[in-house]
């Protein structure tokens, strides 16, 4: 019995404290949600708009890169926490592209970005370009270095 005890309590435990540190930074809101200044690690999330990143990108020339997730996503968080903020990934995403993070389901633009692109899953990974058009689309979670290759394939 006591040995129960000890499990379901170190059970309890992990799970908390991974839940924490899978969320940490991560909101309901694209508004809210934090992003990793340019020149520190991890990528850049840009607070525009998509209508406005097309704008940016047919200035600049870059594709748009953006996380499409729901709030609720456990993969999301993850990415979030993980892979987002790797460095390696940060200045290949920062330097190439414009990188935007969407709540499909409770942001303003989320359903319709989803309806457009045929997002079914979560996390799903987009590449438009200036024109809205889609570049290349991956779904589910991604480590580094099959970040890397995702950008890598368009580039």
């Amino acid at each position: 019995m006591k040995k129960i005890v000890v499990a379901l309590g170190l059970g309890l435990f992990s799970l908390v404290t991974m839940s924490y540190m899978c969320s940490e930074g991560y909101s309901s809101e694209n508004s809210k949600i934090r992003s990793v200044p340019a020149g520190n690690d991890g990528i850049y999330f840009n607070k525009m708009s998509l209508e406005d990143a097309k704008k940016e990108a047919l200035k600049t020339g870059k594709l748009i890169f953006i996380d499409a997730y729901t709030e609720w996503c456990g993969p999301c968080k993850r990415m979030a926490a993980t892979s987002f903020k790797d460095q390696a990934v940060g200045e290949l995403y920062n330097k190439s592209f414009i990188n935007l993070k969407i709540e499909m389901e409770k942001s303003p633009e989320g359903p319709d970005v989803a309806r457009k692109y045929g997002v079914r899953a979560y996390p799903t990974l987009l590449i438009v370009d200036g024109t809205g058009k889609l570049i290349k689309q991956t779904i589910g979670m991604k480590n580094n270095a099959q970040l890397i290759a995702f950008a890598q394939a368009v580039l």
